[in-house]
Protein backbone atom coordinates (compact mmCIF):
# COMPACT_ATOMS: atom_id res chain seq x y z
CA UNK A 1 0.00 0.00 0.00
CA UNK A 2 2.98 2.50 0.86
CA UNK A 3 4.84 1.71 -2.24
CA UNK A 4 1.25 2.35 -4.20
CA UNK A 5 0.80 5.35 -2.19
CA UNK A 6 4.14 7.06 -3.39
CA UNK A 7 3.74 5.47 -6.77
CA UNK A 8 0.16 7.23 -7.37
CA UNK A 9 1.87 10.63 -5.63
CA UNK A 10 4.85 10.88 -7.85
CA UNK A 11 2.45 10.03 -10.93
CA UNK A 12 -0.52 13.13 -9.54
CA UNK A 13 2.70 15.60 -9.09
CA UNK A 14 4.30 14.89 -12.23
CA UNK A 15 0.74 14.92 -13.92
CA UNK A 16 0.11 18.31 -12.03
CA UNK A 17 3.31 20.18 -13.00
CA UNK A 18 2.58 18.97 -16.76
CA UNK A 19 -0.79 20.51 -16.35
CA UNK A 20 0.71 24.10 -15.02
CA UNK A 21 3.50 23.78 -17.47
CA UNK A 22 0.81 23.63 -20.17
CA UNK A 23 -1.23 26.20 -18.87
CA UNK A 24 1.01 28.64 -18.13
CA UNK A 25 1.95 28.21 -21.95
CA UNK A 26 -1.83 28.34 -23.15
CA UNK A 27 -1.70 32.06 -20.84
CA UNK A 28 0.91 32.62 -23.17
CA UNK A 29 -0.54 32.40 -26.12
CA UNK A 30 -4.04 34.01 -24.76
CA UNK A 31 -1.80 37.17 -24.44
CA UNK A 32 0.49 37.07 -27.54
CA UNK A 33 -2.70 36.46 -29.72
CA UNK A 34 -4.22 40.01 -27.77
CA UNK A 35 -1.21 41.62 -28.06
CA UNK A 36 -0.68 40.63 -32.31
CA UNK A 37 -4.62 41.33 -32.77
CA UNK A 38 -4.42 44.51 -30.79
CA UNK A 39 -1.47 45.30 -33.59
CA UNK A 40 1.18 45.80 -30.59
CA UNK A 41 3.73 43.77 -32.00
CA UNK A 42 4.46 45.75 -35.19
CA UNK A 43 7.81 46.87 -34.32
CA UNK A 44 8.92 43.26 -32.95
CA UNK A 45 7.79 41.79 -36.74
CA UNK A 46 9.11 44.83 -38.85
CA UNK A 47 12.68 44.58 -37.06
CA UNK A 48 12.62 40.84 -37.69
CA UNK A 49 11.72 40.76 -40.93
CA UNK A 50 14.45 43.74 -41.82
CA UNK A 51 17.19 41.40 -40.16
CA UNK A 52 16.14 38.39 -42.39
CA UNK A 53 15.86 40.32 -45.64
CA UNK A 54 19.68 41.93 -44.90
CA UNK A 55 20.43 38.23 -45.79
CA UNK A 56 18.74 37.18 -48.67
CA UNK A 57 20.46 35.44 -51.66
CA UNK A 58 19.03 33.11 -54.46
CA UNK A 59 21.79 30.36 -52.98
CA UNK A 60 19.42 31.08 -49.26
CA UNK A 61 15.95 31.03 -51.16
CA UNK A 62 16.62 27.13 -52.49
CA UNK A 63 17.88 26.34 -48.90
CA UNK A 64 14.58 27.85 -47.52
CA UNK A 65 12.32 26.35 -49.59
CA UNK A 66 13.68 23.30 -48.78
CA UNK A 67 13.89 23.82 -45.20
CA UNK A 68 10.12 24.82 -45.11
CA UNK A 69 9.15 21.76 -47.06
CA UNK A 70 9.76 19.46 -44.13
CA UNK A 71 6.84 21.91 -41.97
CA UNK A 72 5.06 21.30 -44.94
CA UNK A 73 1.20 19.40 -44.90
CA UNK A 74 2.11 16.41 -47.13
CA UNK A 75 5.70 16.02 -45.44
CA UNK A 76 4.39 15.84 -42.23
CA UNK A 77 1.43 13.62 -43.17
CA UNK A 78 3.71 11.18 -44.70
CA UNK A 79 6.33 11.35 -41.57
CA UNK A 80 3.43 10.67 -39.30
CA UNK A 81 2.08 7.46 -41.19
CA UNK A 82 5.74 5.91 -41.48
CA UNK A 83 5.88 6.99 -37.32
CA UNK A 84 2.62 5.64 -36.80
CA UNK A 85 3.24 2.46 -39.00
CA UNK A 86 6.58 2.01 -37.42
CA UNK A 87 5.39 1.86 -33.70
CA UNK A 88 2.19 0.10 -34.71
CA UNK A 89 3.93 -2.66 -36.54
CA UNK A 90 7.41 -2.92 -35.35
CA UNK A 91 7.58 -1.71 -32.11
CA UNK A 92 3.98 -3.03 -30.88
CA UNK A 93 3.40 0.18 -29.07
CA UNK A 94 -0.05 1.29 -30.13
CA UNK A 95 -0.82 3.57 -27.65
CA UNK A 96 2.30 5.63 -28.62
CA UNK A 97 1.28 5.54 -32.80
CA UNK A 98 -2.51 6.35 -31.45
CA UNK A 99 -1.34 9.19 -30.06
CA UNK A 100 1.04 10.29 -32.35
CA UNK A 101 -1.61 10.08 -34.93
CA UNK A 102 -3.58 12.28 -32.43
CA UNK A 103 -0.92 14.87 -31.90
CA UNK A 104 0.28 15.66 -35.42
CA UNK A 105 -3.68 15.40 -36.61
CA UNK A 106 -5.16 17.24 -33.67
CA UNK A 107 -2.30 19.84 -34.26
CA UNK A 108 -3.40 20.67 -37.72
CA UNK A 109 -7.22 20.88 -36.33
CA UNK A 110 -6.26 22.87 -33.67
CA UNK A 111 -4.33 25.40 -35.91
CA UNK A 112 -7.14 25.85 -38.54
CA UNK A 113 -9.71 26.61 -35.87
CA UNK A 114 -7.57 29.47 -34.52
CA UNK A 115 -6.22 30.88 -37.96
CA UNK A 116 -10.51 31.14 -38.73
CA UNK A 117 -10.31 32.50 -35.15
CA UNK A 118 -8.41 35.14 -35.39
CA UNK A 119 -8.09 35.67 -38.99
CA UNK A 120 -5.05 37.77 -39.62
CA UNK A 121 -3.95 38.12 -42.76
CA UNK A 122 -0.88 37.02 -44.36
CA UNK A 123 1.95 39.63 -45.36
CA UNK A 124 2.01 37.78 -48.60
CA UNK A 125 0.08 35.20 -50.54
CA UNK A 126 2.38 32.46 -52.48
CA UNK A 127 1.14 29.56 -53.57
CA UNK A 128 4.32 28.20 -54.49
CA UNK A 129 5.40 27.98 -50.33
CA UNK A 130 2.44 27.25 -49.44
CA UNK A 131 1.07 30.43 -48.11
CA UNK A 132 -2.42 30.74 -47.98
CA UNK A 133 -5.22 30.94 -46.26
CA UNK A 134 -5.01 33.20 -43.18
CA UNK A 135 -1.43 33.84 -41.13
CA UNK A 136 -2.06 33.48 -37.42
CA UNK A 137 -0.79 31.39 -35.95
CA UNK A 138 1.42 29.77 -38.05
CA UNK A 139 0.89 26.30 -39.62
CA UNK A 140 4.41 24.99 -40.21
CA UNK A 141 5.83 26.06 -37.11
CA UNK A 142 2.90 24.29 -34.83
CA UNK A 143 2.74 21.23 -37.26
CA UNK A 144 6.60 21.00 -36.82
CA UNK A 145 6.78 21.21 -32.71
CA UNK A 146 4.13 18.95 -32.85
CA UNK A 147 5.72 16.15 -35.25
CA UNK A 148 9.40 16.64 -34.30
CA UNK A 149 8.90 17.25 -30.67
CA UNK A 150 6.42 14.15 -30.22
CA UNK A 151 9.48 12.46 -32.03
CA UNK A 152 11.90 13.96 -29.84
CA UNK A 153 9.78 12.36 -26.87
CA UNK A 154 10.20 9.36 -28.15
CA UNK A 155 13.91 9.30 -28.52
CA UNK A 156 14.17 10.65 -24.70
CA UNK A 157 11.71 7.58 -23.73
CA UNK A 158 13.83 5.12 -26.08
CA UNK A 159 17.07 2.89 -25.19
CA UNK A 160 19.59 4.47 -27.34
CA UNK A 161 23.09 5.80 -25.90
CA UNK A 162 22.59 9.50 -24.75
CA UNK A 163 25.10 10.57 -27.25
CA UNK A 164 22.81 9.61 -29.92
CA UNK A 165 19.89 10.87 -27.84
CA UNK A 166 20.93 14.48 -27.68
CA UNK A 167 22.49 14.30 -30.69
CA UNK A 168 19.22 13.18 -32.43
CA UNK A 169 16.99 15.52 -29.87
CA UNK A 170 18.88 18.92 -30.71
CA UNK A 171 19.58 18.26 -34.25
CA UNK A 172 15.69 18.09 -34.25
CA UNK A 173 14.80 21.05 -31.90
CA UNK A 174 17.28 22.93 -34.37
CA UNK A 175 15.15 22.21 -37.01
CA UNK A 176 11.95 22.88 -35.67
CA UNK A 177 13.41 26.60 -35.20
CA UNK A 178 14.62 26.46 -39.11
CA UNK A 179 11.23 25.77 -40.27
CA UNK A 180 9.98 28.51 -38.29
CA UNK A 181 12.74 30.85 -39.66
CA UNK A 182 11.90 29.85 -42.98
CA UNK A 183 8.34 31.28 -42.43
CA UNK A 184 9.81 34.61 -41.72
CA UNK A 185 12.23 34.43 -44.48
CA UNK A 186 10.25 33.45 -47.30
CA UNK A 187 7.55 36.26 -46.89
CA UNK A 188 4.97 33.09 -45.76
CA UNK A 189 4.54 34.95 -41.68
CA UNK A 190 5.01 37.93 -39.66
CA UNK A 191 7.75 36.36 -36.95
CA UNK A 192 4.78 36.80 -34.16
CA UNK A 193 3.09 33.95 -35.92
CA UNK A 194 5.68 31.90 -35.48
CA UNK A 195 6.25 32.59 -32.05
CA UNK A 196 2.46 31.92 -31.73
CA UNK A 197 2.08 28.90 -33.67
CA UNK A 198 5.35 27.23 -31.56
CA UNK A 199 3.64 27.97 -28.32
CA UNK A 200 0.44 26.53 -29.42
CA UNK A 201 2.21 23.72 -31.01
CA UNK A 202 3.72 23.26 -27.42
CA UNK A 203 0.83 23.45 -25.35
CA UNK A 204 -1.30 20.30 -27.43
CA UNK A 205 2.35 18.20 -27.21
CA UNK A 206 2.64 18.67 -23.59
CA UNK A 207 -1.25 17.37 -23.33
CA UNK A 208 -1.16 14.57 -25.33
CA UNK A 209 2.24 13.71 -24.06
CA UNK A 210 0.66 13.78 -20.75
CA UNK A 211 -2.37 12.00 -21.62
CA UNK A 212 -0.28 9.35 -22.80
CA UNK A 213 2.36 8.79 -20.59
CA UNK A 214 -1.39 8.74 -17.63
CA UNK A 215 -2.21 5.87 -19.79
CA UNK A 216 1.01 4.08 -19.97
CA UNK A 217 1.14 4.69 -15.92
CA UNK A 218 -1.77 3.07 -15.46
CA UNK A 219 -1.53 0.27 -17.71
CA UNK A 220 2.42 -0.50 -16.21
CA UNK A 221 1.25 -0.72 -12.97
CA UNK A 222 -2.25 -2.26 -13.01
CA UNK A 223 -2.85 0.81 -10.56
CA UNK A 224 -6.31 2.45 -11.27
CA UNK A 225 -5.61 5.88 -11.18
CA UNK A 226 -9.18 7.18 -9.09
CA UNK A 227 -8.58 4.34 -6.59
CA UNK A 228 -4.80 5.27 -6.43
CA UNK A 229 -5.83 8.90 -5.66
CA UNK A 230 -8.27 8.42 -3.30
CA UNK A 231 -6.04 5.86 -1.09
CA UNK A 232 -3.71 8.31 -1.16
CA UNK A 233 -5.95 10.87 0.12
CA UNK A 234 -7.17 8.62 2.77
CA UNK A 235 -3.20 7.91 3.67
CA UNK A 236 -2.48 11.93 4.04
CA UNK A 237 -5.41 12.02 6.06
CA UNK A 238 -4.70 9.49 8.58
CA UNK A 239 -1.01 11.02 8.98
CA UNK A 240 -3.16 14.51 9.58
CA UNK A 241 -5.20 13.22 12.27
CA UNK A 242 -2.20 11.72 13.94
CA UNK A 243 -0.19 14.79 13.94
CA UNK A 244 -2.91 16.31 15.30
Amino acid sequence: MVNDNKKVGIAVLLLLSGLAIAGAFSILFAELADEVMSQEFGLFDNFIIRLVMVNQSETMDVIMFLITETGSVWFLASMTVIGVAWLWFKSKDRWSALFFAITVAGGGLLNSALKNLYGRERPSINEAIDATGYSFPSGHSMGAITLYGFLIFLVIRGHQKEWVKWTISISLAVLVLLIGGSRVYLGAHYPSDVVAGFIGGLVWLLLCIIALEWINWQTGNGIKPVKGIRNLLRSGLRLTRKSA
